[in-house]
């Protein structure tokens, strides 16, 4: 299961109204990279595919492939417009080591 804050779950909806996909869903996975070895893949997306794992929380869709699941489990994604930056944030329980911009972690 994914869970999805309060601010993300605005953030995202204003986002999706945006591009003019009202109807789509938060795709979120996991891809080498960064500088602890994974980073954080978010989009927004309408189609899904077979080896997908959906879920809905705070009223959100939200999308995993099977693959990321494995790494994303129990994860909070929140949405944070404080000083140190806009965006994103994954609060991932399962993260060993995370970079200090908190867009790729290690487990």
């Amino acid at each position: 299961m994914i869970k999805i804050s309060e601010s993300a779950k605005k953030q995202a909806i204003r986002l999706m109204e945006d591009d003019g996909k009202p109807n789509a869903f938060i795709r979120v996975g996991v891809k080498g990279g960064g500088c602890s070895g994974l980073m954080y893949d978010l989009t927004f997306d309408t189609d899904l595919k077979d080896s997908d794992k959906v879920f809905e929380d705070n009223g959100v869709k939200v999308v995993v492939d099977k693959k990321s699941f494995l790494y994303l489990v129990g994860t909070e994604l929140d949405y944070s417009g404080g000083l140190n930056g806009k965006g994103f944030v994954f609060v991932n329980p399962n993260a060993n080591r995370t970079c200090g911009c908190g867009e790729s972690f290690a487990l």
